[in-house]
């Protein structure tokens, strides 16, 4: 599986931004969700979503400002950002796995990363 991310950029405090990661090659009925790694610290998972949509997990840190989704007939998830803030700058990473719980923990696919910076 591949997974190709997109849609990071400089935004400032308040805006908006939205990710996509489109997976490709063998591709799976795949829990696929969002980590981030800020400057000096560990990667840290933000969101993710089951195959069908029906489980959807959030850190605390995304809880009513992020929004995950996916389009299984295009493979793309997506993650919406709103109300962003300085504390968001970080490296973001797609990554799947056959379960979400699975994925959480430590996802077996990574994409690369897509860079969202948010400037005060």
């Amino acid at each position: 599986v591949q997974l190709q991310a997109s849609g990071g950029g400089l935004v400032q405090a308040g805006g908006s931004l939205r990710l996509s990661c489109a997976a490709s090659g063998r591709t799976f009925n795949n829990a696929m969700g969002w980590f981030r790694q800020a400057p000096g610290k560990d990667r840290e998972f933000v969101a993710g979503i089951s195959w069908s949509g029906g489980r959807i997990d959030y850190a605390d840190s995304a809880k009513g400002r992020f929004t995950i989704s996916r389009d299984n007939a295009k493979n793309t998830v997506y993650l919406q950002m709103n109300s962003l803030k300085p504390e968001d700058t970080a490296i973001y990473y797609c990554a799947a796995d056959y379960y979400l719980s699975a994925l959480r923990m430590s996802p077996n696919y990574w994409g690369q990363g897509t860079l969202v910076t948010v400037s005060s």
